[in-house]
């Protein structure tokens, strides 16, 4: 048993066995990035999209400006990516359970109208166990709330929301475009709509404190969030974060720091919340630190050795 409440273990338990996601950019932008506020400190305009599905990757080069060259790499159909992760999936892993993932930007920045036919057009393209829409805390209101509360009655639905951080002045510092109260409207608004809610966090922004560190941790705790996702810094070309880094202005953690980090972090959840991920994965071509982090398995065995041998666990000073 890990220290944490891993997320394969939950699906096994809820499904009988894992269910893999197929993630697709269905087209969508983000609204940080089209009214010239410059997009998130760390963005680099990629969206966050599955390498299996960044047939593109190669036009692109370390310190390259990614929105420039986005011209050139056309979204292709919600079909041929269904199509190609799914043979991903299965040829890796031997899937039999499937997410559709809508992944890339924001999945909720749309008219009703065109949001209502993007999720029924990708939900027609397969038998899906489960439906996850990727979003943004202040691209959520009512109506939104409500129509994806009707997929959630189809069947199991998560909105994945982009908290961050639980402090107001990181947020700014990454430009993120919207505060702490943006994430507690779109959480009422989301709660009891038969959804199940995520966030996504990163530890270790420059001059985070502790404090703020724990009051991510106590945002969380306070929210109807049933699953986090954790990321250590990466730095991409092409974004803010890498002028200042290659200024020498900031560092990233290293991974005994973000591993440290990440147990402080995760003995003040709550315990049930499902830990999604812990460290975030960016392909090196993009990615200018940290350089020597390593891979994801020999990561998550260093974090489950340090606080089995620690005594530590998730929960163990859960703050609320």
């Amino acid at each position: 048993m890990r220290p944490w409440n891993d997320y394969k273990a939950y699906l096994t338990s809820r499904f009988g066995e894992p269910v893999y996601r197929i993630g697709v950019d269905a087209g969508f932008s983000c609204p940080n990035r089209e009214n010239r506020r410059g997009g998130c400190s760390f963005c680099d305009g990629m969206g966050a999209l599955a390498s299996y599905q960044r047939t593109s990757e190669s036009l692109f080069h370390s310190g390259c400006a990614f929105e420039r060259c986005l011209e050139q790499a056309q979204v292709e159909s919600l079909e041929t990516q269904v199509r190609r992760g799914k043979e991903y999936l299965v040829r890796r892993f031997n899937a039999r359970l499937f997410a559709m993932y809508l992944q890339a930007f924001t999945n909720t920045y749309a008219p009703l109208p065109r949001l209502r036919e993007i999720y029924d057009k990708c939900l027609e393209l397969d038998d899906f166990t489960m439906f996850i829409v990727s979003t943004r805390p202040d691209c959520i209101d009512a109506p939104i709330a409500e129509l994806l509360g009707e997929y959630g009655q189809r069947l199991e639905t998560w909105v994945e929301l982009g908290l961050q951080s639980g402090s107001d002045r990181i947020l700014g510092l990454m430009n993120r475009g919207h505060g702490t109260e943006a994430f507690e409207k779109a959480c009422k608004a989301l709660d009891g709509q038969g959804l199940n809610l995520s966030c996504h966090v990163v530890l270790g922004y420059p001059t985070e404190s502790r404090d703020e560190m724990l009051e991510t941790a106590r945002l969380v705790n306070q929210s109807p969030v049933k699953a986090v996702k954790i990321h250590n810094l990466n730095v991409c070309s092409g974004t803010s974060l890498y002028d200042q880094y290659m200024q020498g202005e900031i560092s990233v953690a290293s991974r005994k720091r973000h591993i440290m980090t990440c147990a402080l972090f995760l003995q003040r959840l709550r315990k049930d919340i499902v830990i999604e991920r812990l460290m975030c994965e960016t392909p090196s071509q993009r990615l200018a630190a940290p350089r020597n982090f390593g891979d994801k398995a020999a990561f998550l065995r260093e974090l489950e050795a340090y606080m089995n041998g620690n005594g530590m666990a998730q929960g163990d000073l859960c703050l609320m």
